[in-house]
């Protein structure tokens, strides 16, 4: 491709290691049939490896001016197509369905930016997908990863846990991207698990709960609880009893299990009337 300067102002840095790019084709695992997302093909590095392999490659870019540059570049591919977009405003059971009723791969280089909005609008598709591999920035990625207790333990942490098994793919430095970025960044792959990893009765109900959970780090759940308007001092004290846990904690101290159990004694609590 034509030479592209970079657009601080869109996140871009551009992955140029061919080693790194080996790997996460690599990660992906593409096999006869496969449908690829890719979100943020840049250049088109990473695409050049993935048409290759998959049946088709649907590549979504958010910049204007590159998008024609890549179909010139690939004029000659006839299973890719680049859309012009940006994925946090994008259907994706249309744009996804519409062109394959099956599961697809993902593979992204996301700009940091915006990274965990695209992770919460992964988690509001997870049927759509048999696999995601993301690069992220490290300090993002470790939070998706990190245990109860932990100082990068948070939201996403335990929303992850719910739908996804995660592991890390590697560790990618700065200099295997054009511009430089000043911190490193990750390789992480998703795999959407068959069902939830803890039945949690009502999700939204279950994402209010940790997000009250984490919201005020510094204080216990219980007055967390009480500040988000979960329930009244009293009714509160009386779910925590129930579910088996001290409201003297800090949320970050809660494991998945013990936000599902919290979130169906509040569940039951509403069901009763008692607030």
């Amino acid at each position: 491709m034509e030479r592209f300067r970079a657009k601080k102002s869109m996140g871009q840095n551009f992955l140029v290691d061919g080693n790194v790019l080996a790997r996460i084709v690599e990660a992906v695992d593409l096999a006869a049939g496969d449908r690829v997302l890719e979100i943020g093909p840049g250049r088109g590095a990473l695409t050049s490896l993935l048409v290759k392999r998959a049946e088709q490659v649907l590549a979504v870019e958010l910049d204007r001016q590159l998008v024609p540059l890549l179909e010139k570049e690939f004029s000659s591919s006839d299973n890719v197509e680049f859309v012009q977009g940006d994925i946090l405003r994008i259907e994706l059971p249309v744009v996804l369905g519409s062109r394959w009723s099956g599961r697809w791969k993902v593979a992204a280089n996301l700009p940091y930016n915006i990274s965990s909005q695209v992770i919460f609008k992964f988690l509001d598709n997870v049927s759509l997908f048999s696999s995601l591999v993301l690069m992220l920035q490290k300090e993002v990625g470790d939070r998706l990863i990190a245990s109860p207790g932990t100082k990068d333990y948070g939201i996403l942490s335990v929303f992850c846990n719910l739908h996804f098994d995660v592991s890390r793919v590697l560790i990618v430095r700065p200099g295997s991207f054009r511009p430089i970025p000043k911190v490193d960044s990750v390789v992480l792959k998703f795999v959407p698990l068959p069902a939830p990893r803890q039945d949690v009765g009502d999700e939204a109900l279950f994402r209010q709960v940790v997000k009250a959970g984490f919201g005020q780090r510094r204080k216990t759940l219980i007055n967390c609880l009480k500040s988000a308007g979960i329930a009244g001092s009293s009714d509160i004290n009386d779910i925590l009893c129930r579910a088996g846990i001290d409201g003297g904690r800090r949320g970050e101290t809660l494991s998945l299990e013990e936000y599902a159990r919290l979130t169906k004694e509040i569940m039951h609590a509403q069901k009763q009337g008692m607030f």
